[in-house]
C-alpha cells in the first residue's frame, strides 16, 4: 500500500485537520478538562516570580498528590539517601524544577488509562512506551553537554509526547486501530515501516502531533512542552528555543521504538541522527550502554507513576 507523505513545512494544520482538531477538543469527554491542581502547577511553571513555597502550598492541599510525590521521591527510581516525609523536604532534596514536573507527571499518567488504543496494542502498552521515552530522554539529557541541567524537563517532555494519541483513543478508536494494525502488519512482515503520522493523516485526516499540540495549547502547558508534543517527529520545525529538547525527545522516541516491544510504531521509520547526537555531546558508546538498562528502569517506575 502506497502511503502519501503530506508536507509539514507549515506547522499550522491544513483546513481539514484544523476542523478535526476543533471537533476533537469540543467532544473529548474524559480528558477535556485538566485537573485543577495540575492547571495551577502549570501556572507556577510559567510564572518566573513563583517560588517553592507556592508550589508546596498547592501540593499540600491535595493529599493524594502529595502522597504520590513522596512515594516517587522515596522510591529506588531516585535513590535518595534517607526518608523524605514532607513536601517541604522533597522540594529541598529534589529541587523546585524537579518537583513541579513530577507533580504534573503524577496527574498526567491517569490520562493514558482512560481508553484503549485498539488494534494490536493496549493503553498499557502506550503508557509503558511513554514512560520508556521519558526515562530514555532523562538519561540522554544527563549525557548531553547541552541539556544536562534539563533532566526534569526531558522526563516530562518524553512522558507527554504522545498525548495526541490519547485524543485518537477517545475520538477515533476504530480508525486508530486500523492505522496501528496496518503499521504493525508491515513491521512484522519485514516491510519498510510506514511514516505513522502520514498514515494517520491519510486514514483519519489529522495526526497525533497536531492533536497533541492543540491539546497542550488549550491546557496552557508551557511553550516548551507544546513544541515537544507538536513536533517530536519533526524537531527541526520546532521553535528555536525548544528545538534542542524536542530533538532529544525525538531521539529518545526513536531509540525506544527501535529497541523495545510494546507500542513502538510511531518512531519505527525514524533514524538516529548521528549529527544531532554529536552536536548534543551524547557519545555513542554511552548510548549503547544505556539501552539494556531501560527495561529495568521502566519496571521500577511503572508502579510509582501508574
Amino acid at each position: 500500500m502506497s502511503i502519501a507523505t503530506p508536507s509539514r513545512q507549515n506547522p499550522a494544520p491544513v483546513p481539514q485537520a484544523d476542523t478535526l482538531v476543533r471537533q476533537a477538543l469540543r467532544k473529548v469527554t474524559i480528558i477535556a478538562t485538566l485537573p485543577e491542581v495540575t492547571a495551577k502547577i502549570l501556572q507556577i511553571i510559567e510564572d518566573p516570580r513563583s517560588n517553592a513555597s507556592e508550589l508546596k502550598k498547592i501540593i499540600s492541599n491535595d493529599p493524594a498528590l502529595a502522597t504520590r510525590i513522596l512515594k516517587v521521591v522515596n522510591s529506588a527510581f531516585y535513590g535518595l539517601a534517607g526518608q523524605v516525609t514532607t513536601v517541604e523536604r522533597a522540594v529541598v532534596m529534589m529541587g523546585f524544577g524537579e518537583i513541579k514536573n513530577l507533580a504534573v507527571a503524577a496527574n498526567v499518567s491517569a490520562l493514558f488509562h482512560s481508553a484503549d488504543v485498539s488494534g494490536p496494542f493496549t493503553a498499557k502498552d502506550l503508557w509503558r512506551h511513554s514512560l520508556s521515552v521519558a526515562i530514555a530522554a532523562r538519561e540522554m539529557a544527563k549525557m548531553s553537554k547541552l541539556l544536562r541541567n534539563k533532566t526534569s524537563e526531558a522526563f516530562l517532555g518524553g512522558l507527554i509526547h504522545d498525548l495526541g494519541l490519547v485524543i485518537h483513543m477517545q475520538m477515533h478508536p476504530d480508525k486508530l486501530g486500523l492505522v496501528c494494525s496496518l503499521a504493525h502488519k508491515q513491521l512484522t512482515e519485514g516491510i519498510t515501516p510506514v511514516n505513522f503520522c502520514a498514515l494517520e493523516r491519510q486514514m483519519i485526516g489529522v495526526d497525533h502531533e497536531q492533536l497533541g499540540h492543540a491539546l497542550t495549547e488549550n491546557w496552557r502547558f508551557p511553550e516548551l512542552y507544546q513544541q515537544i508534543v507538536g513536533f517530536h517527529h519533526h524537531p527541526k520545525m520546532a521553535r528555536t528555543e525548544a528545538r534542542d529538547m524536542t530533538t532529544l525527545v525525538y531521539l529518545a522516541d526513536t531509540l525506544v521504538c527501535r529497541n523495545f516491544d510494546g507500542f513502538n510504531l510511531t518512531g519505527r521509520s525514524q533514524q538516529m541522527d548521528a549529527a544531532e547526537l554529536q552536536r548534543m555531546g551524547i557519545e555513542s558508546d554511552k548510548l549503547e550502554a544505556l539501552v539494556p538498562t531501560i527495561p529495568s528502569l521502566v519496571d521500577a517506575a511503572l508502579p510509582i507513576f501508574s
